[in-house]
């Protein structure tokens, strides 16, 4: 997609929305430091702000949000932190084990898939940061960005507003969409982002087409995320598993059901190790972005 495609593109809001209801993938290239992502600084209660604006798919790119799975837990034999291979469709030791504990009777088996080994969903975009007060040599840059399932609800109630009088947002346009502002709070012991929202729809540097053009130039391709190659094959994954658990393997004595029908999570990490969950994530999703919320 040219650059003046992707202008013609924005001028019809009901075009773009469908565009972005046709598509669905996922993946993270798995680093604990990658310089490519931007975070939010927390402060010592738990606290961030910062004003950031989601960007559109790059040049010969078709989706500007991508989702993967992961697990992230720590057992007998050490961490095990990897991306999942039900992202694309297939099978993955770490789902299989998660229904045999589920399936077992067990509630003690049951709590541990809700509570430590869970898949988790990440969503990844492109974005441009227009403030961080915490970190202001990163204004003005582009980032990857790495969310969860609140953040990425609050990007669907945006293009479908909930009141007559809301004016639809296309988050991922430079020219109909809006800025971000990112609230993050502790709440519970987890991050919050209840208090995030969208300014009104503003064009991006008033439409600026030069500096548009040099923010699209500077975007992070998100194939790589989707891309099955990228991904440890099923076979390194079970050793790997059998390393951590240490040889530990539930009895399945009950109705086999997919726990990934049963039970998921939000995360903002970078595969890094992570507590549990965000609690206040919901399943509600619109388009392109329920497709991607309904891979569960």
């Amino acid at each position: 997609m040219s650059f003046e495609q992707l202008k013609n593109r924005s001028k019809n809001k009901d075009a773009l929305i469908e565009k972005l209801s046709s598509h669905d993938s996922g993946k993270e290239k798995k680093s604990y430091k990658d310089e490519r992502f931007w975070r939010p600084t927390v402060d010592d209660s738990g606290t961030a702000s910062a004003v950031i604006r989601f960007l559109p798919e790059c040049e010969n790119e078709e989706d500007a949000a991508v989702l993967y799975f992961s697990h992230a837990f720590q057992g007998p034999g050490g961490w095990f932190i990897e991306n999942s291979r039900t992202t694309f469709g297939e099978k993955d030791p770490v789902s299989e084990y998660n229904s045999r504990l589920w399936n077992s009777g067990i509630q003690a088996n049951k709590d541990m898939v809700s509570q430590k080994t869970k898949r988790k969903k990440n969503f990844v975009s492109n974005i441009l940061v227009i403030s961080d007060p915490a970190a202001p040599e990163n204004e003005g840059k582009v980032f990857l960005f790495r969310y969860g399932m609140k953040i990425h609800q609050k990007l669907v109630d945006a293009m479908k507003p909930e009141f007559a009088d809301e004016e639809p947002i296309i988050p991922f346009d430079f020219w109909q969409g809006a800025n971000f502002r990112l609230r993050q709070r502790k709440v519970a012991g987890y991050p919050n982002y209840d208090k995030s929202e969208f300014d009104s729809v503003s064009a991006l540097y008033d439409g600026d087409e030069e500096k548009l053009k040099e923010v699209w130039a500077t975007q992070y391709p998100l194939s790589e995320f989707v891309d099955p190659a990228n991904y440890k094959s099923y076979d390194e994954l079970k050793t790997r598993l059998e390393t951590v658990l240490g040889g530990s393997q539930p009895t399945n004595t009950a109705e086999n059901t997919s726990v990934d029908d049963v039970v998921t999570t939000d995360t903002t990490s970078e595969a890094a190790p992570q507590k549990s969950v965000e609690p206040d994530s919901e399943e509600d999703a619109l388009s392109y972005f329920q497709r991607l919320s309904e891979e569960d």
